[in-house]
């Protein structure tokens, strides 16, 4: 009796292992095959057909109608592990470039640094420019979380403020082909490739609060100088090293939240894993439970008085933008 219930329960672990591998694999040929549209239906169709006869031999203890899907899973792997990001695309206007940097002692000289004027998402005037910073001049530290999709989901981007009155924000970002639509699903599946986009605040954060009316706070990180400098250098560091090796966006492995986390976490190993940092909506959530932001004000005025939109729409283009959006937000 036993022995019998063990070999049901091992058929239904490999029933179950053969339905993941047949709803991966249908996504991954749906969106990486590279046969058209007739080769886009026909694939995840003759797959299907190998997986429901799997299927059916697992429930039936007849195991040669699995051996053609798990010949198939084995041929999938191998193609799988073919695909490599090239870094080259038609990509849209706004990720087209990736920005590079190089050091001349405390300075940090940036190309490609995106300083775009938008009337709406596809009205606006490109404009990428060579710009250089003093990092010993870091004020400090802001994070950015930018609401589109419910309380949960938010796009996070870090800012540095300068003694100039400057600010310059990084968002890594999704490399978009021309025409292509955001899937987070395809994200899962090397469909798109990384991107770290520098950029002017009045271009990377306005286009969020003004032209796509997300909901746009601002955090102000408790970040001494120095670990700020370090932060600073860290992406500089991730963006050259993105132009000789691309690398693929993963939707919850590879995204605008995990690689500045896994940055801090170079300047602090301890930082602990938290469940928050993938559902990016909730990061200001975690980083005033570990002390990352002024934890003598309650986490709702916080999120209250770091809510940009309206002073962001006010602003406009003023010159005077990143002064007007910070009014009333509190300090570390």
């Amino acid at each position: 009796m036993i022995a019998r219930l063990l070999s049901i329960a091992g058929r239904l672990v490999l029933v179950l292992a053969a339905a993941l591998a047949t709803l991966w694999g249908t996504l991954a040929l749906w969106y990486r095959l590279p046969l058209g549209e007739f080769g886009r239906y026909a694939a995840p169709a003759l797959w299907l057909i190998l997986a429901f006869l799997a299927l059916a031999g697992l429930l039936a203890a007849r195991w040669r109608l699995a051996l053609p899907f798990v010949a198939a899973f084995a041929a999938l792997l191998v193609w799988w592990a073919t695909i490599q990001p090239t870094g080259k695309g038609d990509w849209a206007d706004d990720v087209s470039r990736q920005f590079t940097a190089t050091m001349e002692g405390s300075t940090a000289r940036l190309t490609n640094v995106r300083d775009f004027e938008w009337r709406s998402d596809n009205d606006f005037t490109p404009r990428w420019d060579d710009r250089s910073y003093d990092l010993d001049t870091i004020t400090g530290v802001d994070l950015f979380t930018s609401t589109w999709a419910g309380p949960a989901i938010a796009h996070t981007m870090l800012g540095f403020g300068f003694a100039d009155g400057r600010h310059l924000v990084f968002s890594v970002e999704v490399r978009r082909r021309k025409s292509e639509v955001y899937s987070a699903i395809s994200g899962f599946f090397k469909n798109d490739e990384l991107i770290v986009i520098a950029a002017d605040e009045r271009d990377v954060i306005r286009v969020r609060s003004n032209v796509r009316g997300e909901d746009v706070q601002l955090f102000r990180l408790r970040t001494g100088r120095a670990e700020a400098k370090e932060l600073f250098l860290y992406l500089l560091s991730e963006a050259n090293d993105l132009v000789v090796k691309p690398r693929f966006y993963n939707t919850a492995t590879t995204n605008c939240t995990t690689v500045p986390f896994h940055l801090a976490r170079k300047l602090d190993p301890g930082l602990p894993l938290d469940w928050r940092v993938l559902v990016s909506g909730y990061l200001p959530d975690y980083l005033y439970d570990i002390g990352a932001l002024d934890q003598r004000v309650p986490l709702s005025e916080l999120r209250q008085r770091g809510r940009i939109d309206a002073r962001a729409k006010a602003a406009g283009d003023s010159p005077d933008f990143s002064a007007l959006i910070r009014a009333g937000v509190p300090g570390p």
